[in-house]
């Protein structure tokens, strides 16, 4: 029966790292076609004889500046994600009961042995309870990286996304962004901070063998994970 136990047992393992390893699956990030640069819109001109020298449909911009406006312009994101959080509590309770019982009396005398009284009895009981629990969080993730823009929104607000790979000896770095940007947030110099971006989206992940060693393989995430039932 014991020999049974640990066969079934050694079987119910086995199907549950399969289950684990299946689900953690990693998914090559590079496969990605969504964040690939957007190309400028190209606009058909057609011809007016009207003897006007720019034409209805043309990008002329005497007094522009470099700030993006149009799908396929270039604009620079200076990444300045700053997140803190803490939480903390405290909980405390106790109780007391004490209860003294006289003792009985027969035939109006007290039951005694030796001296002692035999039914006396007295009840304490007391009941404490304590609990503490804190917790904290503290990101920071600076950078930059250069997006296009994506579309132009009916309010003339700016959807931009980009991404940028670094292949390096031993590992390739990828860092994704997507938002939502308002012109007049664009600095002169074409820059726009990311706090001041709507929706955004920044993924920042590495694949090769610095990546991998630093992540857990799948029979330590087996033991790490809720399907692991000890």
């Amino acid at each position: 029966m014991q020999k049974l136990t640990k066969i079934i047992f050694t079987t119910l393992m086995l199907i549950m790292l399969s289950l684990n390893m299946g689900c953690v699956k990693r998914k090559d990030i590079r496969s990605t076609p969504a964040f690939a640069p957007a190309k400028p819109e190209v606009v058909d001109i057609k011809p007016l004889h009207n003897g006007a020298i720019y034409q209805q449909g043309m990008v002329v911009g005497l007094f522009d500046d470099i700030r993006p406006q149009r799908v396929g312009d270039i604009l620079t994101i200076l990444l300045e994600e700053t997140t803190k959080a803490s939480v903390g509590s405290s909980t405390s309770a106790k109780k007391k009961n004490s209860v003294d019982m006289p003792p009985p009396t027969v035939a109006g005398d007290k039951v005694t042995k030796d001296g002692k009284e035999v039914l006396k009895n007295k009840i304490d009981a007391g009941r404490d309870f304590a609990g503490e629990g804190a917790s904290s969080q503290h990101n920071n993730f600076s950078g930059k990286i250069t997006v296009t823009v994506a579309e132009v929104l009916a309010n003339h607000n700016l959807v931009v996304r980009g991404e940028k790979l670094i292949v390096l000896n031993q590992s390739d770095e990828f860092v994704r962004f997507s938002g939502i940007v308002r012109p007049e947030d664009i600095s002169p110099d074409n820059t726009v901070s990311s706090g001041r971006i709507a929706n955004v989206r920044i993924a920042y992940a590495g694949q090769g063998a610095l990546s991998a060693a630093n992540t857990m393989g799948p029979l330590s995430r087996f033991f790490q994970s809720k399907t692991y039932p000890y």
